[in-house]
C-alpha cells in the first residue's frame, strides 16, 4: 500500500469536511453581525447550537494528521503562515467563548460583537492560509527560508475575501433551509448577492491560480491535463443554474448547491497541487514520515473516522427540522 497517498487522502477529506461543515456555521456568525433583531439573532444561534462544536473536530483531525504523518510539511507550513494560523485560532477561541457566554450574559452586545468578528476573522485567516500555501513557500535545506510577512500578497487577500463571502453564502443557505418566515426571506436576499459575489470571486481566484506556477498552468491548460480539469468549470456553471432556480422556492437545494461549489473548488485545488503538499517543490512522499509510523497511526484512524462520521450524522439527524422561537440552547 502507498501509505503516504492514503494519508494524503484522509487529511484532504478531513479538511474538506471541516470547510463544508464549519463553513456554514462561520457564515451564520458573519450574518449574525448584520442582523439587528435580537430574536432573530437568537434563532440564528439556535440553528447551529447542536452541531457547531462537533464540526471543528475535522480541523483537529486535519491539523493533527499533518503533524503526525507529514512532519516536514507541518514544520514548513506553520513557520511560513504563523500570523494567519494564529489569527484563525484566536478568532475561533473568541467565537467559541462568545457563543457560550452570550446565552447567560445580561448585556449580550459585547458577546454578539465577539461572535460576529470572530466568525469573520476566522474565515478570512483561513483564506489567507490557503492563498499563502498556493502561492508557494520558500524552502532551503528542508526548512522555511522566507520572511515573517512573505505570505501577505494581493492573491492571499483575495483568497481571504473569497472564503469569507463563500462562508457567508453557506450560512445564508443554511438559514434558508433551517428557518422560516421573515428571517428565511431575508436570507434568500442575502444569498442572491452572496451567490453572485462567490461565483465571480471563484472565477478570479481560479484564473489567477495557474499564473502562480508553471506547473499549475500546465496542469490546467496543457494536454492531456485539460481533459481532467475542463469538467470543473462546466459543473460549476451547472450548479450555479440549479442554485438560482432553487432560490425561488427551494429550501435545501440552495444549500446543497453551495456545498457543491466548495467541493468543486476543493477538487480544483487538488488538481492544481497533486502531488505537491508544499508548493512549489515538496511532494507528499518527500514530507511523509516513516512507514512504520504511518501504519501505526492508520490503525487508530480506521476506528476513529467512522466514529466521527457516525456521531456527526446522528447529531444532524437528531436535530433536523425547522428552528423556531422560543428555542433552547
Amino acid at each position: 500500500m502507498d501509505l503516504a497517498m492514503i494519508w494524503a487522502g484522509l487529511i484532504a477529506f478531513a479538511v474538506l469536511a471541516y470547510v463544508v461543515l464549519d463553513g456554514f456555521d462561520l457564515g451564520v456568525g458573519m450574518l449574525f453581525a448584520v442582523e439587528r433583531d435580537p430574536k432573530m439573532r437568537d434563532l440564528m444561534v439556535h440553528s447551529i447550537a447542536p452541531v457547531w462544536d462537533g464540526n471543528e473536530t475535522w480541523l483537529v483531525l486535519g491539523g493533527g494528521g499533518l503533524f503526525a504523518v507529514f512532519p516536514l510539511a507541518y514544520a514548513t507550513i506553520l513557520p511560513a503562515l504563523y500570523p494567519a494560523i494564529i489569527g484563525m485560532l484566536l478568532a475561533l477561541v473568541f467565537r467559541g467563548v462568545a457563543f457560550e457566554f452570550r446565552v447567560r450574559a445580561g448585556n449580550k452586545r459585547l458577546w454578539d460583537i465577539a461572535f460576529g468578528v470572530g466568525s469573520g476573522l476566522a474565515g478570512f485567516c483561513q483564506g489567507l492560509t490557503l492563498g499563502g500555501l498556493l502561492q508557494g513557500i520558500r524552502v532551503e535545506h528542508r526548512a522555511y527560508a522566507g520572511g515573517w510577512w512573505d505570505w501577505l500578497t494581493g492573491f492571499t487577500v483575495l483568497c481571504g475575501v473569497a472564503v469569507v463571502i463563500g462562508y457567508a453564502l453557506l450560512g445564508a443557505c443554511w438559514l434558508i433551509w433551517r428557518t422560516e418566515g421573515e428571517l428565511q426571506q431575508r436570507c434568500r436576499g442575502y444569498a442572491r448577492w452572496l451567490g453572485v459575489m462567490t461565483f465571480v470571486l471563484t472565477g478570479v481566484v481560479s484564473l489567477w491560480t495557474p499564473l502562480l506556477h508553471a506547473r499549475f498552468a500546465a496542469r490546467w491548460f496543457g494536454w492531456p491535463g485539460v481533459l481532467l480539469t475542463s469538467p470543473v468549470p462546466v459543473l460549476l456553471a451547472g450548479l450555479a443554474w440549479l442554485f438560482w432556480r432553487g432560490l425561488v422556492k427551494g429550501e435545501v437545494g440552495p444549500f446543497l448547491c453551495a456545498l457543491g461549489w466548495f467541493v468543486l473548488g476543493f477538487a480544483g485545488l487538488g488538481i492544481s497541487l497533486f502531488p505537491l503538499i508544499v508548493p512549489p517543490d515538496i511532494t507528499i512522499w518527500d514530507a511523509a514520515g516513516p512507514d512504520s509510523s504511518l501504519r501505526f497511526l492508520l490503525a487508530g484512524t480506521v476506528v476513529l473516522v467512522p466514529l466521527i462520521l457516525g456521531y456527526t450524522g446522528y447529531s444532524y439527524w437528531l436535530f433536523r427540522g425547522k428552528v423556531r422561537l422560543p428555542a433552547g440552547h
